[in-house]
């Protein structure tokens, strides 16, 4: 991921020993390489759990409702700094504490949402890095329409955010130029897909929204696309190694990696409000073949040489 890292600082003082608040939305699996890929890099900074470190660990297991006590915690424990995982995680962190600095660690359109003044002057005490670039989601459209050149409906499984709303309008101005029609399917419970409902819309393709729902039915999602033949994008490479068509989007454990270096930052002394909030500039496109195979699809050569990765 093309973010500007730096050179490594130099690692801290042993004697220190610094209380790290991790709050995030999701859990299980996704929460492990989460942890994992922050912490190796905070490693790589001089910092080890057990000797100057300690990292409290808060997880939502998808449960929205959860996010806000779960900060409180962090709050009342005195961390020294949050890092969300999730733009929810940021926004409950953020309406917690106005005083204990917070790093994002992907967040979409944290100045649409007000976490910060601007990106490059963040100006309270929230920081980090975005998960989301202007026309990423049109371009996500634009590789599906060529990889299933037939497909004219898309049903976008989204939630009802305004960050979500705002991208599926950009999708809708996109849609006519590629002869594609896009359906707004908007989930309404926090734990289930009506998949049923779904099927009614008569879509021939999908786009899935990487939202903490979305996630957290991933498998049903999958199955659904399977049995009805649908191809299908993804905003996360783990649908397309579990059997998803293609995802595009930026890599995100490399998000969980640059938010080390900006707590590296703060606890040297930076303040959140003069640490400009970092954009992704590189995108990875994750292409199944095996997948395409069994939905009858001969990817092009134009797409499949794109293609960061293929599984055969």
């Amino acid at each position: 991921l093309g973010l500007l890292i730096g050179s490594p600082p130099m690692p801290v003082a042993a004697a220190d020993v610094y209380r790290v608040g991790m709050l995030s939305l999701g859990g299980g699996t996704g929460g492990s390489k989460d942890l994992e890929a922050f912490r190796d890099r905070l490693n790589s900074l001089g910092y080890a759990e057990g000797r100057n470190l300690v990292i409290e660990r808060r997880y939502a297991e998808g449960q929205l409702e959860r996010l806000r006590a779960l900060a409180a915690e962090l709050v009342r424990l005195n961390v020294d700094v949050i890092v969300t995982i999730t733009t929810p995680a940021a926004q409950a962190a953020k309406a917690a504490t106005s005083t204990i600095p917070i790093v994002m660690a992907g967040s979409a359109d944290p100045v649409g949402l007000g976490l910060v003044a601007s990106l490059a002057r963040p100006g309270a005490n929230v920081t980090g890095v975005t998960n989301s670039l202007e026309g990423i989601n049109a371009k996500q459209l634009q590789l599906l329409k060529e990889a299933a050149p037939r497909i004219s409906r898309v049903a976008v499984i989204m939630n009802s955010s305004s960050v979500e709303a705002n991208a599926f309008g950009h999708m809708q101005a996109a849609s006519a130029a590629l002869g594609v029609t896009v359906v707004a399917f908007t989930t309404e419970s926090a734990n289930e897909i009506d998949l049923d409902a779904l099927g009614k819309l008569r879509a021939d393709a999908l786009y899935v929204f990487p939202n903490a729902i979305n996630v957290r039915n991933s498998k049903a999602i999958l199955a659904f696309a399977a049995e009805n033949r649908l191809p299908a994008i993804y905003g996360d490479r783990d649908a397309v190694e579990a059997g998803g068509l293609m995802s595009y989007w930026t890599n995100w454990l490399e998000l969980r990696r640059h938010a080390a270096v900006y707590v590296d930052k703060i606890l040297k002394g930076a303040r959140p409000a003069d640490l400009p909030v970092e954009q992704p500039t590189r995108f990875e496109l994750v292409i199944n073949l095996k997948t395409a195979r069994a939905l009858g699809l001969t990817i092009p050569q134009s797409v499949l040489l794109r293609a960061d990765e293929v599984i055969q």
